[in-house]
């Protein structure tokens, strides 16, 4: 196994990695919106999207991988009903083909005040 973690993306809000290899598979931590060397939260669900997807982006380049790559990405909004129709239509400019496998869910807060995070897994070259 082996974990990464770059600079490139906003730190760990805990004691945990941004992401860990295990064979030919990358599974990500929940990944915000935060900016990567500190700053305001970008606002809106619209700014958090694009700053989520590239913070996400970042981290598997870091690893050795890439957006192509995921598989499989878990979503969490704090307001489905407000947020739902904005990140569904975000997704579909950022894959608009062959997307990954996706679930989403609402969550009641987040460990920062994001409206948004994604869990990924990746594959990754062995």
């Amino acid at each position: 196994m082996t974990s990464t973690t770059t600079r490139e993306a906003p730190p760990p809000v805990g004691h945990y990695p941004h992401a860990r290899r295990v064979g030919g598979l990358l599974f990500l931590s929940g990944i915000g919106p935060r900016p990567a060397g500190g700053g305001a939260i970008p606002e809106g669900i619209e700014a958090q999207c694009h700053a989520v997807f590239a913070n996400v982006r970042r981290v598997l380049e870091a690893a050795g991988s890439g957006w192509e790559r995921l598989v499989d990405v878990t979503v969490f909004l704090t307001d489905i009903p407000a947020d739902f129709t904005t990140f569904n239509r975000l997704w579909a400019e950022y894959f608009p083909v062959d997307p990954p496998c996706r679930t989403t869910v609402e969550v009641s807060r987040l460990p920062t005040p994001i409206s948004i995070e994604l869990k990924c897994v990746a594959t990754v070259e062995e």
